[in-house]
């Protein structure tokens, strides 16, 4: 049997015929903690962040760095993240058939109180980003990530019995006929069979917009001003969430290239709902500490986790 290689990694994460299934993921985040081991790649910590860290390959890769991996939250033992992935796994089945009761199960409780669901997550994803990183020239795959990050969530979602779906629309401007607005929606997802497989239709009113992003850097605007837009043209409220995976970057720290900044904008977030209209919801896989900090941020920003096992159901019961 051929050993997989890093270069095997790479070309899975540039096909679009794979990642269909939640099991997909699962298969290219075991492989690559795997070979993480097998490359001895040894973690670097960030000095300007303890909490992160960074792995380096090796000459093969002309020495390329990893994008800073929050430690609190990436499993990078293949041992665990099996045994990680099956609790989740588990536990979607039971949010599938509890839903919004699921509060109720202690055993639930226990699981959701673990916070393992933003860790299988973010492990996920980030095992990606890492392959991706360790392209020779990794601009182009950034798109590739985000595209698999924003099929992931749509996975997870459809994964508890929701209708969920990519959808393109072009709104009528009115008062000028003819003229028309063509909006891509990274996902429309509803409790209800209202969804019709086209890309003529609108959004019904049982549907919820979601906005599906790695970071909100240079990206939260638009979500804003999308918000802002549809419910403008369409003349009615239009739900709009956003998802984000982290908002952090490497950055120079003295001759260090192993620092880390935020790429969250906490006066630009609070300024858009106050100028614009409040987004419905805004979740993060890694929760920056002001948002936590922040009691304006505090109350409009949440982690991945609540958005799965509380207020996707709220949203999808309208």
């Amino acid at each position: 049997m051929t050993e997989i290689t890093l270069a095997d990694l790479q070309n899975s994460v540039r096909n679009t015929s794979v990642f269909n299934r939640l099991e997909d993921y699962c298969q290219l985040c075991q492989t690559f903690l795997e070979l993480m081991q097998k490359m001895r790649l040894t973690p670097i910590v960030s000095p300007t962040n303890n909490d992160y860290v960074f792995y380096q390959y090796n000459e093969d890769y002309s020495y390329r760095i990893t994008r800073p991996l929050n430690k609190n939250l990436f499993v990078d033992s293949k041992v665990e993240f099996m045994a990680a992935f099956q609790r989740f796994k588990s536990f979607l089945a039971d949010l599938k058939q509890y839903q919004d009761t699921i509060l109720d199960r202690e055993e639930a409780k226990r699981y959701i109180e673990t916070s393992e669901i933003n860790r299988v997550v973010y492990t996920v994803q980030q095992s990606i980003g890492s392959i991706a990183d360790s392209f020779e020239n990794p601009n182009p795959s950034r798109k590739r990530v985000g595209q698999l990050f924003e099929a992931l969530v749509k996975l997870i979602i459809k994964e508890v019995g929701l209708e969920c779906e990519h959808r393109t629309i072009s709104i009528p401007i009115p008062g000028y006929t003819g003229h028309k607005m063509s909006y891509e929606l990274d996902l429309v997802f509803s409790r209800n069979k209202a969804i019709v497989a086209t890309q003529t239709r609108f959004i019904h009113e049982s549907e919820i917009v979601g906005s599906v992003k790695t970071t909100s850097k240079d990206r939260i605007d638009k979500i804003f001003l999308d918000k802002y837009l549809l419910t403008k043209l369409l003349g009615r409220e239009v739900p709009v969430i956003a998802v984000f995976l982290h908002d952090v970057q490497r950055a120079k720290a003295g001759h260090s290239i192993f620092g880390v900044n935020s790429t969250f904008k906490s006066n630009h977030f609070i300024g858009y709902t106050v100028a614009l209209n409040r987004l419905d919801g805004v979740y993060y896989v890694d929760l920056r500490p002001e948002m936590s900090a922040n009691e304006r941020l505090r109350e409009q920003i949440k982690d991945f986790q609540t958005f799965l096992v509380q207020d996707l159901w709220r949203f999808s019961s309208r």
